[in-house]
């Protein structure tokens, strides 16, 4: 069994086993919350918020943005966010069935905006944060040194993304990680992204213009995911990154709708962005 299938067959155990917190693996102001209520967004709200392409916490509705006296720049799209509302039983029962009382839950949702999407508001002063001893990793570096047409890497704020259009990646500073490992697990997962430009595999996901949330988004960061997992995997550094990396997999299959058979869809795309990542490095680190 080579790395790639001891890798994915990790991941797939321990999505059996239920759900696992993800952890944000930089430091960041707490997570996504409302600029209005200060508030923190919960559970899966939290997930996909810090997972969007901003390095602002700060989000709001577009009448909390009027409110105060900003504006949503045209043509930016808002994320939704889901919380459950208690209403009347028989307000969601059957018309006949009248015996039906009391209240229940039903899923509602509505949009939000990042604060970097609006004009006019300045963002709150955040309190100075320590920062982390950095130690590199040396076969984690050589993973990315030798990568083949590598595209630039930039360091600093809260975001970490990869531009498909300018064809560079942007990370916090590495001192903002908690640990080493995070670091590399999180820049094997925008090298895996970078992967997929028209100057290299030309996969799918990075070629058609997608929103966040979408079906081919999510499946991008599916096929990221599991990349920067099999990466970690020749790095040696898998066992300390393996079940956050299968928290982030786990929330974008729950936006996915539970399709586990994606999961295997994405690890085989992954397979082949790590090859190219690797250079065919890992030839001599397979095992049969």
């Amino acid at each position: 069994m080579n790395v790639y299938e001891q890798v994915t067959n990790r991941i797939m155990e321990i999505l059996e086993t239920g759900t696992i917190p993800w952890k944000k693996p930089w430091r960041s102001s707490e997570g996504a919350k409302n600029l209005i209520s200060k508030k923190a967004y919960r559970g899966i709200n939290q997930f996909l918020l810090n997972c969007s392409p901003y390095a602002s916490p700060y989000w709001l509705t577009f009448n909390q943005a009027r409110q105060k006296a900003g504006q949503v720049r045209k043509g930016e799209k808002s994320t939704p966010v889901v919380f459950w509302k208690w209403v009347e039983r028989k307000a969601v029962s059957d018309e006949d069935d009248n015996s039906a009382t009391g209240k229940v839950p039903l899923l509602r949702f509505y949009k939000v905006f990042n604060l970097e999407q609006v004009d006019g508001i300045t963002a709150p002063v955040e309190e100075e944060q320590t920062v982390n001893t950095f130690s590199p990793i040396e076969q984690a570096e050589l993973i990315i040194s030798n990568m083949p047409q590598r595209p630039k890497i930039m360091y600093g704020g809260e975001r970490a993304c990869y531009s498909p259009r300018l064809d560079y990646i942007q990370l916090p500073s590495k001192e903002a990680f908690t640990s080493p490992e995070e670091f590399y697990s999180t820049a094997f997962h925008e090298l895996a992204h970078s992967s997929g430009h028209a100057s290299r595999l030309s996969r799918k996901g990075m070629l058609n213009p997608s929103y966040f949330g979408s079906h081919d988004y999510s499946q991008e960061e599916l096929v990221a995911e599991f990349g920067a997992s099999m990466l970690c995997g020749f790095a040696g550094i898998e066992q300390q990154t393996l079940e956050n990396s299968a928290a982030y997999i786990q929330g974008w299959l729950k936006v996915l709708k539970g399709d586990k058979k994606l999961a295997i869809v994405a690890a085989g795309q992954a397979q082949r962005a790590a090859d190219f990542i690797l250079n065919n490095q890992h030839t001599e680190n397979q095992q049969d």
